[in-house]
C-alpha cells in the first residue's frame, strides 16, 4: 500500500494530475482540462491552483496553462523557451529552470530530469521552439517523492533518476505510438525500481493502444509491484 501522507493524487486522464496537499494547496501537473476528452466534465474548472509543473509544450500537455496562469497566478515552473512563451501571453509568477535543477514551488521541492520526446507550441499557425521536454520529480509534503515522466521513451539514465531519487510513486506513459507503450514502461519500472506506478497517456485517444493490464500482465513478476489503474477523475490517497 502507497502512503500518500495526506497528499491526494488524482488522476484527470491523459496526462494531468491534481494533487491536493495537507494544507488544501494544489499542485497540477501538465495542465490540459477543458479540451481533455478524458478528463470528467466536473473537473474541468478548477477552483484553486498554487502551482503548475509543464513537462514540455505540446498543447495536450499545457493547453490551459495560460488560462489558469492568469485566473490563479500559481508559481509555474517549466523550461526557459517555455518560460519565455508564457511570459509573452501576459503569464506572471513563473519560475523557469532546467534539468538537473532544482527549486521549491511553495510545499514542494521539484526537480526537473530528461525525456526522450519531442516539444513544440503551435501558436497562431506556427510551431515556436519550446526547448527539450522534461520529466519531474516531486517531493510532496511528509515526504512522498513522486516521479512525473512527462512524454517519454524508456532510456537507460532512468537507473539513475531510481539511484538518486529514489521514487515511491511513478506516472508512466503507456499509450505507445508517441510515448512508451506498456513493453518499454516495464523496462522503465525495472531500471526505476519503483513499486507504485499510475499508468497515463493512454486511452485519450483511439491510437495510444497501451492498457494497464497488458502492462500488468508483464510485471507479473516484480515483487511488491503495484500498478494503480486509475480512472479519470479518480483519487490515490
Amino acid at each position: 500500500m502507497l502512503l500518500t501522507r495526506g497528499n491526494k493524487i488524482t488522476w484527470l486522464g491523459h496526462s494531468t494530475f491534481r494533487i491536493t496537499m495537507p494544507s488544501g494547496k494544489v499542485l497540477l501537473l501538465d495542465p490540459w482540462l477543458m479540451g481533455n476528452p478524458a478528463c470528467p466534465d466536473a473537473l474541468k474548472s478548477p477552483e484553486r491552483v498554487d502551482a503548475m509543473l509543464i513537462s514540455h509544450g505540446h498543447g495536450d500537455h499545457m493547453g490551459d496553462a495560460v488560462a489558469l496562469g492568469k485566473k490563479f497566478k500559481p508559481q509555474i515552473a517549466c523550461n526557459y523557451e517555455i518560460y519565455l512563451w508564457l511570459a509573452s501571453k501576459g503569464v506572471e509568477n513563473i519560475s523557469p529552470m532546467n534539468k538537473g535543477g532544482t527549486q521549491n514551488l511553495g510545499e514542494v521541492e521539484v526537480t526537473m530530469v530528461d525525456a526522450k520526446h519531442s516539444s513544440g507550441i503551435e501558436d497562431d499557425g506556427k510551431v515556436i521552439y519550446a526547448g527539450e521536454p522534461a520529466g519531474f520529480i516531486a517531493r510532496l509534503p511528509g515526504g512522498l517523492t513522486m516521479y512525473h515522466a512527462g512524454d517519454t521513451a524508456v532510456f537507460g539514465d532512468m537507473k539513475l533518476i531510481g539511484e538518486m531519487y529514489a521514487p515511491e510513486l511513478a506516472c508512466l506513459p503507456i499509450g505507445d505510438l508517441f510515448t512508451m507503450g506498456p513493453r518499454e514502461a516495464a523496462k522503465a519500472i525495472r531500471l526505476l525500481n519503483v513499486r507504485h506506478v499510475i499508468p497515463m497517456h493512454f486511452g485519450t485517444f483511439p491510437v495510444l493502444t497501451g492498457t494497464p493490464l497488458a502492462l500488468r500482465n508483464i510485471t507479473q513478476d516484480i515483487l511488491g509491484l503495484e500498478i494503480h489503474a486509475l480512472k479519470p477523475g479518480e483519487t490515490l490517497g
